[in-house]
């Protein structure tokens, strides 16, 4: 922002906006604007299909059938890891937006039993994260990345589950911690993790590095263990979703080329902030200047 004297208006093409130093676009009076709902159903699709894959292996299995090991084997049926029904499990949801409603709706149809925390949640489904921790068959991350957050998932959160948990993460890596993940799964606390998202993501999935020496990688010991299901941060990867980002994108920023409102962040450093600009009037020479911007 400091080598950008002009810039009045930055458009985040995402939900997320960790990306922004949200309290240096305040003081700068830089309205920051997102895409507050595109993959909603992508992602609650993705969870389910994540969930199915741990519990049927429909991968594994496809390509055993095509190595010629169903036609070897001397039973009529064949598999290669045990298999979970999903009806009268226990779901558990931790972040109950949008992404975390739609996907209690799908929970439902599947015949799972839906329990969610929320930091403001309240009524029916509602349990303390603790109590959640120990009721659920499966626990499914929707909540945001904030400092309080960070790392929730530790030592102390897994004690607290059932042996046997399937743990699904498709909202952000770093609520994981990695290491704390790799020594439950070593200790055959899981049925099955499936995650989207990783620690690891920012200095490994946008470099080069297959010529370095990696010191220490979490990630590489993840992909070494069978009843992990990795895939490529691909959960809203839709396009359906895609085509939202970019009409929303290009939307906010007409309406703000014309004096009007953008869907403005609401957050700021994790705390709810009054959600609220004011614009007054100084043309230039194709958008109007914002010259105070208040959260």
């Amino acid at each position: 922002m400091d080598e950008c004297p002009n810039l009045r208006y930055i458009g985040v093409l995402a939900t997320g906006f960790n990306v922004i130093d949200i309290a240096a676009a305040k003081e700068k009076g830089i309205v920051v604007a997102n895409v507050p709902s595109y993959g909603t159903q992508a992602v609650a699709q993705f969870v389910m299909a994540q969930l199915l894959e741990i519990c049927h292996r429909i991968g594994h299995h496809n390509d055993a059938v095509q190595q010629g090991r169903w036609t070897a084997c001397r039973d009529f049926s064949f598999w290669d890891y045990p298999l979970m029904e999903l009806t009268g499990k226990t779901f558990g949801i931790v972040g109950y937006g949008r992404i975390g409603q739609a996907t209690a709706e799908l929970a439902r149809a599947f015949g799972m039993n839906v329990i969610y925390y929320s930091r403001h949640g309240s009524g029916e489904g509602y349990v303390p994260l603790d109590e959640l921790y120990a009721r659920s068959d499966i626990v499914s991350l929707h909540c945001p990345q904030t400092p309080e957050n960070v790392g929730m998932i530790d030592k102390t959160a897994l004690a607290k589950m059932k042996d046997g948990v399937i743990l699904v993460n498709t909202s952000r890596g770093g609520l994981v911690k990695t290491d704390d993940l790799i020594e439950g799964i070593r200790a055959r606390k899981f049925f099955g993790v499936g995650l989207d998202v990783y620690e690891e993501e920012t200095p490994n999935v946008f470099e080069d590095r297959s010529d370095e020496i990696l010191e220490h990688s979490t990630t590489a010991r993840l992909l070494s263990f069978p009843n992990v299901m990795i895939t490529s941060h691909q959960g809203f990867f839709t396009e359906e979703a895609l085509r939202a980002i970019a009409e929303t994108t290009l939307q906010n920023a007409l309406d703000f080329g014309a004096g009007k409102r953008p869907r403005t962040l609401s957050v700021h450093n994790g705390n709810p902030l009054e959600n609220s600009y004011l614009i007054r009037e100084q043309e230039t020479t194709h958008f109007r200047r914002v010259v105070s911007f208040k959260l």
